[in-house]
This record gives C-alpha cells, structure tokens and sequence, in this order.
C-alpha cells in the first residue's frame, strides 16, 4: 500500500432445474421408504407398516435475528456519531459518511481533520480500485500543498490501552489477536501481554496509506477495504475508522486496469467533490446516523444471533463468528 501508487442460491441439479430443493429432497426420502418396505418383503420379513416420521422442529427456527433484535432495542441501545468525529466525503455519486476513531490513532485523526478544514481534499480523486481489496483516494498528480497539516506522523499501528477504552471482548478464535472485539463501535483486536490494542481491517475499515518507510502515511491518502478482510495489514498500516453510510458508492466503481488496481488513465479517476467535518456542516445538511453501543447487552444479543443465526433458512448452528463477520448495524437516527 503506497501513499503515491502510494442469501446464497443453490445452483440447480442436472435435469431438475425447475424442481425446487425441498421437493427434490422430500422425493428422495419417499423413494428410500419404499426400498426399504421392498427389501422386507423380499427377504420373507413381516414389515411393519411405513408410518410417518414425525419432524423434529428446527431449533434455530424461533431464534431471534439481527433485525429481531435490532427491532425491540431501547434508545439506551445506540449512540449518535461525534460530528467532531464524523467525515462527509462527498462524490457525485452521493455521500460516504467516515467515523474516526481517535482512540486508536489520535495524532492520525487530528492530521485528518487539518486536511479536511483547509481543503486539502477537494477536486482530488478515487485514484484506485482493486477487486476484492480497497478503494484508494488521493492527488494523482502528487502536487496538492499540505497547508496546516503534518507531512510526516509517526505510525500508530498499535496504541496502548486504558482502563477507560471500553473492549468487548469475542471469545471465539481470531488467528491474527490474542483477542478479538469492540471497542466503541469498532472492531478491535488486543494483546495483554503488550497492553496494546488496534483496529483490524474488517470491510469498511479506512486506513491510512503509506510507503516502505513507516512514517511516511501522514492522511493525505485514504483507503477503505472494501473486499474479503485483508487481516494481514493489521499492524502494518494505521487504520484510522470505518464507513458508517455510502458503501455501495466505493464497492460499486470500476476497477482499475493498471497493477494494484491504479487507473491508468485520469479520465477513469472519480473526482471527489469535497470532504468535510460534519461539524462544520449546517444541521440540517448533516446526515444524522446513530450505531449500536457495543457494550450493551442487546449487542451480546447481536453477536450470538450471528454466532448462531436463526430463522427458517439455517439449519445447522455454525457455533462461532468471525470478528469481521459481526454486524454492528447503524440506523438512520430517530427525531
């Protein structure tokens, strides 16, 4: 990473393409049950009669969902976002709403926030990307004058923890942290033995791009993954936040065609209109979102349900969750 390259469908079986699943299943069980009372007539048995089996109910059926949850939660439950906090990036396409998190990188979200108010950031561009991994934004032609702002930081991958930076921890197995969890919202990973904690790069997290040299990621240039995880930056890159709203405007531009998923060409470029802090913003321009507290238990309510999903589609529990597979949902917020 260079601060200046810087509900799945079953498919259908062979010839039973317009047979749905279920009936292709119930045939199945129906066609056995008549093997098995041929069998005992030909070996000479008295076979009792075929009775039917009666189901047993899906457990998983009457388990409450995400939504479920979501639906009978208190106002208590969430937490409006801090404007101080809270970046509109604003493209043609509509707005991305960015919360930082200055818990985890103080020095890099106050850098971020001299960028946005001397408007190091309008008429720059999407400059990248890549499929499955991140879109990139920065000055393609490498020119723009940082004003007030830091050129250079010293990284802040990790950060030591206090007892006031609430975590609520995952029990499940993390490959990459000692342990796993939340931290105000954001998926965070720890190490007691270090006392140190960072954020992980779960889809949606906003990072810091940078060169070979460490301190060479100052917030001129900002990612968001927006493909499967890519765990094996943690550490590596200072991530700095999450999108909050506005995903599918970044997930749903052209990939580039150059290495690393660079445009090759300006015109391919996606102009970005402005950022700005949502503070310096009029109210009623705000785009007003509210997150689900992670130190709740309608949140520990949230984490099981996805740890072992309910309703009529699953089955079988899967017993665990994956860190970035936990939904911390965020709502419009109420008047």
């Amino acid at each position: 990473m260079s601060a200046h390259i810087k509900m799945p469908m079953f498919s259908s079986i062979s010839g039973m393409s317009n047979i749905p699943f279920q009936w292709t299943a119930l045939a199945a069980v129906a066609l056995f049950a008549v093997s098995l009372n041929a069998k005992a007539v030909v070996n000479n048995k008295k076979a009792a009669p075929l009775s039917v089996v009666a189901v047993k109910e899906n457990p998983l059926k009457a388990k409450p969902g995400v939504s479920d949850i979501v639906k009978a939660s208190s106002a208590n439950d969430w937490r409006s976002l801090d404007p101080e906090n809270t970046l509109y990036l604003e493209l043609a396409s509509g707005r991305v709403v960015i919360e930082m998190a200055p818990d985890f990188a103080p020095n890099h979200a106050d850098n971020i926030r001299k960028l946005v108010r001397e408007g190091y950031f309008d008429g720059l561009a999407i400059v990248r990307s890549q499929d499955n991994y991140v879109v990139q934004w920065a000055d393609p032609d490498e020119k723009r004058e940082v004003k007030t702002a830091k050129k250079n930081l010293d990284p802040e991958f990790t950060v030591k923890y206090t007892p006031t930076l609430t975590f609520n921890r995952l029990f499940d197995v993390d490959g990459y942290a000692p342990q796993v969890g939340h931290s105000n919202g954001f998926a965070a990973g720890r190490d007691p033995k270090t006392g140190t904690t960072w954020l992980t790069h779960c889809y949606g997290a906003v990072g810091v791009a940078r060169g070979n040299e460490v301190n060479s990621g100052d917030g001129t240039s900002l990612y968001v993954v927006t493909g499967h995880a890519p765990r094996q930056l943690d550490r590596n890159i200072t991530v700095v936040g999450r999108v909050m709203q506005g995903m599918s405007l970044l997930t749903s531009l052209p990939r580039g065609t150059g290495p690393l998923g660079f445009y090759e060409k300006p015109e391919q470029n996606t102009p970005i209109k402005s950022i700005r802090i949502a503070a310096d913003v009029p109210e009623t321009e705000r785009t007003k979102l509210e997150v689900i507290r992670t130190d709740t238990p309608t949140f520990k309510a949230i984490v099981e349900a996805q740890r072992n999903r309910g309703g009529e589609w699953y089955k079988v529990p899967a017993g665990y969750v994956d860190l970035c597979n936990v939904q911390v949902p965020v709502r419009e917020k109420k008047d």
